[in-house]
């Protein structure tokens, strides 16, 4: 059975939102050493649909935008090469090494951690308050980073009820950024 990881970037404020983080190489890497270690990626609709265009491309050509760092290339083809699985009510079709999450989403979920081994990597905004209120996360990994954005999206937004966790694990970054690691309490 697996275990379901939910990770994301987050400011001190507790915002979100990707363009609210400044990007340097060692987050790319820690992101590329999360996204290689897990057996299967999940995504919501939104997600999925930010991603894919935006690390497809590198991925398979090796070329980066103008302006972007070449030290973003190992992210990329990190999640290329991942199983993808995208909670979507909307999308009729995925690809990139993708699957539509089939049946209600506790039911779904819970087949997922049944068949899987390893780690499910959540990510995204709206499915992990999603997940997190049906009680099916057991670990969170927050990136913190030393910014206070001063706007949202923020983390659990709308949570019908507080969860309680354990710190099992923290690193910190030369940047001054530091990712702590909790598991659930149950």
């Amino acid at each position: 059975m697996a275990r379901l990881q939910y990770s994301i970037n987050v400011t001190l404020d507790g915002c979100c939102d990707h363009q609210a983080i400044v990007p340097y190489p060692e987050m790319h890497q820690f992101w590329a050493d999360v996204v290689a270690n897990a057996s299967v990626l999940l995504y919501g609709r939104i997600t999925y649909q930010m991603m894919e265009p935006a690390w497809r491309p590198i991925a398979e050509t090796g070329v980066v935008p103008e302006g972007t760092a070449d030290w973003v290339v190992p992210f990329a083809q990190s999640i290329h090469r991942a199983r993808k699985v995208v909670a979507s009510t909307t999308l009729a079709h995925v690809d990139w090494n993708a699957q539509l999450l089939q049946g209600d989403l506790k039911g779904a979920i819970e087949r997922l951690k049944r068949e899987q081994h390893g780690i499910i990597s959540l990510g995204g905004v709206n499915l992990a308050r999603a997940i997190a209120a049906l009680g099916l996360i057991d670990e969170f990994v927050f990136l913190v980073h030393p910014r206070i954005a001063g706007h949202g999206p923020t983390l659990f937004s709308g949570l019908p009820f507080p969860l309680d966790l354990k710190l099992t694990n923290q690193q910190t970054f030369a940047s001054g950024a530091i990712a702590l690691t909790y598991e659930a309490r149950r």
